[in-house]
């Protein structure tokens, strides 16, 4: 069967082969694709893997020969699942391959939030060390995360991931999961409503997959619910946030601070309501990217792909 890989490019830059795949299928790997190029590049598909190319309705249907589908993530929302369940067509996508990766970049952020490491390092390069009287100095108050409070909106294998980390730290873990989750077996630990969460938590990180009824549900209402002193993290999906309220909260001082690795429209454009926000930390997308996680995604995608060429597709996510 011919595989055509849509946006190979992030997943594999040169250090990540698609060892496997290429004995499985006829392989066509393009770095990136404009959506003018997918009908072309696509057009004797059996099999598409895309990452963050969109498959839309019309597209679907206009690829006769497409059979199977598989997202090079885990989040699934580039595809239309229901114009390719009316086709019969199985999307699978990629579960449990970044959450060591995605929890670490989370408490990246907090502790560089709480000790501001990047903050005191750029102090010391300036020369602000050897002008002082004392042995030490700093610039902001640094915070200890023992005994505060951490909330993690989404408790599947990456929420779960970072209360573990929390825990560890000594942090209370406060959790929403709009369906039941077992509980840990470490404590303090409690799920709580989201207004509960944003309302207690020192910490909020986000960790659910962006849905019609969530998009932009962190927005000023909730944002205002916070303490003063709280913190925001987004490794999740960009639109879980609206920018416009988030701005104007961090520039107002209604929070202390956020750290976001996803925005809305990537790659962020010089147009957004978040650029030149104080006490706001923007990575580009890289929580996933470790290439130990990368390597996982790829084991996974020809898993799913020698299943379905095996006739039991797996990881499938619009029910067919």
């Amino acid at each position: 069967m011919k595989t055509v890989i849509l946006d190979s490019y992030t997943l594999n830059p040169g250090d990540n082969p698609w060892t496997g795949l290429d004995e499985l299928c006829e392989l066509a790997v393009y770095d990136r694709t404009k959506p003018e190029q997918i009908l072309e590049r696509a057009a004797e598909a059996d099999i598409i893997l895309t990452n963050k190319t969109v498959l839309d309705a019309d597209t679907i249907k206009a690829l006769p020969k497409l059979k199977f589908i598989s997202v090079l993530a885990t989040g699934y929302n580039v595809v239309d699942l229901d114009a390719a369940a009316a086709r019969n067509i199985p999307v699978s996508n990629v579960p449990g391959y970044s959450p060591p990766s995605v929890a670490q970049h989370v408490f990246a952020m907090i502790l560089n939030h709480a000790n501001r490491v990047a903050l005191h390092d750029q102090a010391v390069k300036e020369g602000q060390w050897a002008q002082q009287e004392d042995f030490c100095f700093w610039n902001a108050p640094l915070i200890e995360l023992a005994g505060k409070k951490m909330g993690i909106v989404g408790f599947g294998a990456i929420g779960q991931k970072v209360g573990t980390i929390a825990n560890s730290f000594g942090m209370e873990v406060l959790a929403y999961a709009p369906r039941p989750k077992p509980e840990p077996q470490y404590s303090p630990f409690k799920f709580v409503s989201l207004k509960k969460l944003f309302r207690e938590a020192d910490v909020v990180s986000l960790h659910c997959p962006l849905t019609a009824e969530n998009e932009k549900f962190i927005n000023k209402e909730l944002l205002s619910s916070m303490k003063a002193n709280a913190y925001l993290i987004n490794t999740a999906r960009g639109p879980l946030v609206d920018e416009s309220d988030l701005a104007e909260a961090l520039t107002e001082g209604v929070i202390a601070g956020a750290a976001l690795d996803v925005v809305e429209k990537e790659p962020m454009l010089p147009g957004n309501p978040l650029s030149g926000t104080p006490n706001l930390t923007i990575t580009p997308h890289i929580a996933w990217a470790t290439l130990e996680a990368r390597t996982r995604l790829t084991e996974i995608t020809v898993t799913n792909v020698k299943a379905f060429l095996q006739g039991k597709a797996v990881n499938v996510v619009n029910g067919i």
